[in-house]
């Protein structure tokens, strides 16, 4: 059966991830309040950041540069868009 969370970013009961993300506090609450759709919708912005701001997940800079974003974008705030960026038409 398919476990379900209110979401906070989308404000809905939405499926809810299998697991949490990461160790921790902040894994333990993305898995309590943040549905597996709304995580893909990071990972999908997080991914777009890595690589059109050309990040290294070496560089603990870059590292906390995107938990800072994470915690943006769960709580319905502003996150950072590459410049230019254009997405792919949906069709």
């Amino acid at each position: 059966m398919t476990r379900t969370v209110f979401c906070k970013l989308l404000q809905q009961n939405l499926p809810g991830l299998d697991a949490p993300p990461f160790p921790g506090a902040t894994g333990q609450e993305i898995f309590e309040h943040v549905s597996a759709q709304a995580w893909q919708q990071w990972q999908d912005q997080q991914t777009m950041l890595i690589n059109e701001k050309h990040l290294n997940m070496m560089d603990k800079k870059h590292r906390k540069y995107l938990t800072e974003q994470r915690a943006l974008f769960f709580s319905g705030e502003h996150v950072d868009q590459a410049e230019g960026f254009v997405a792919p038409d949906e069709t």
